[in-house]
């Protein structure tokens, strides 16, 4: 049970919470590179509860700046991207990618007020496909890109896709630390598929250990595979909002999701699936992009998404499963073939996560042993909040790319064997190496 202090600390992200003010140190991985066209229409964007604007100008630079202009507050997504700016349609007023004012047609010609005005703007980077902004007060000098194996490895090995979920970022984040679920909500009754071929299958009742690390957290759950081996899968939640799931099936990839908070109530699901030293398999990247028979994969296919008008945030990010429509729940399913009742992988997780409610009352719920990952993690958060609010004491990854060297594993080894000491260096990423283990 979290209180409804704590629960308010760690989901509330605006500007001047303690938890906005900590997702602040970070750079913050907000839009992929593809869907950012030079002089191309500007994408309306919701980060941390600011309501932004995100454009490449003419040079290939992505700017992220307030959507409101500086003269009269007309909307910057309606601007014109033109010759290396965007131009507020309501009396021209254009702003460069620093959110600098570079005209003013309206002003007499020798009018200095363009050099005292300024909308904010946030320094954005791209790489490997990806385009991050950086939200913190060390604009001139912002932190170094966190080095994540998924946006270094070859854009070849990567898979990336984002979608929208309705609910705040804890909630999203904490349904994949809870690796207890996945053989119950994502099982099949008609004894088909793969999916019932899961080692986590074998046993339902895992036994978890967890371990503080620099990164983050490490949470293991521990399954009986035959009288002296066991099978250990090794999630990871890195700070402030990444999770790495291990790998496993016939082709084995690294994967997870950055929980990127929208506002209090929504979140931007950056989800990457790769292989850290060879080409993604083309069958992955297949499955991926179609989906199986009519249902979701781990990514939102192309066949997910619900285009929305360009005024909401994230227009094209949406998918036709939320709420509102029931996530596409399938009853006569349910009775036939799939536990769930619900179409595909991701859809499963995101019903159970967001279904219900937004901000779901914590206060209510009834923790149990198989949610000691949970429960750890929270307590890493609101002590690295408190940590930061009251004493200024910044998490290690802040400032350190190279905390975000890790990897999730899943291994097998003989009962009696501390997998934190089996798994020390497989849980090391190695920027071109293999797994080193079979997965």
């Amino acid at each position: 049970m979290l209180s409804t202090e704590d629960n308010e600390a760690l989901v509330r992200v605006g500007a001047g919470t303690p938890m906005g003010q900590l997702f602040r140190l970070y750079w913050i991985p907000f839009f992929l590179s593809k869907d950012l066209a030079a002089d191309g229409k500007p994408k309306r964007v919701k980060l941390l509860g600011e309501d932004l604007v995100a454009f490449r100008d003419t040079q290939n630079r992505v700017g992220l700046v307030a959507n409101a202009c500086a003269h009269r507050g007309a909307p910057l997504m309606f601007g014109r991207n033109e010759d290396c700016g965007l131009r507020c349609v309501y009396h021209g007023w254009k702003y460069d990618v620093t959110g600098a004012v570079t005209d003013m047609p309206t002003e007499p010609v020798r009018s200095r007020m363009k050099e005292r005005v300024k909308i904010k703007a946030y320094p954005c980077r791209e790489r490997n496909g990806v385009v991050w902004a950086y939200m913190g007060a060390e604009k001139e000098t912002p932190p170094p890109l966190p080095n994540v194996e998924w946006n270094l490895v070859p854009e070849a090995n990567v898979a990336l896709t984002v979608r929208i979920q309705e609910c705040n970022w804890l909630q999203a984040l904490e349904g994949e630390i809870d690796s207890a679920h996945a053989p119950i909500l994502h099982g099949r009754i008609d004894q088909r598929g793969a999916i019932n071929e899961w080692l986590a299958k074998q046993n339902l009742r895992p036994t978890f250990e967890c371990l503080r690390q620099s990164f983050g957290m490490s949470i293991a759950s521990r399954r009986r595979l035959a009288d002296n081996i066991l099978y250990w899968r090794v999630n990871q939640f890195l700070m402030p909002f990444y999770t790495l799931v291990p790998p496993q099936s016939k082709f084995p990839e690294l994967s997870g999701h950055a929980w990127i908070p929208m506002d209090d109530e929504t979140t931007l699901c950056l989800m990457f699936s790769y292989h850290p030293s060879e080409q993604l398999y083309p069958r992955s990247r297949q499955l991926f992009d179609e989906g199986h028979n009519g249902r979701e994969t781990g990514h939102a296919s192309r066949h997910a998404y619900e285009q929305k008008n360009p005024a909401v945030p994230y227009a094209d990010y949406w998918t036709k499963f939320n709420p509102a429509t029931s996530y596409h729940f399938d009853y006569e399913s349910q009775q036939t073939t799939w536990f769930s009742g619900l179409p595909g992988l991701w859809v499963q997780d995101a019903a159970c996560q967001s279904g219900l409610t937004p901000i779901y009352d914590r206060t209510t719920e009834n923790l149990c042993s198989s949610d000691t990952g949970i429960v750890m993690t929270r307590r890493l958060l609101l002590e690295s909040l408190a940590a930061y609010r009251d004493r200024q004491i910044k998490p290690e990854g802040a400032n350190n790319p190279d905390i975000f060297m890790a990897r999730a594993v899943s291994l097998r080894l003989p009962e009696g064997t501390p997998w934190a000491d089996a798994g020390r260096e497989h849980m090391q990423a190695k920027l071109g190496s293999g797994f080193g283990y079979e997965p």
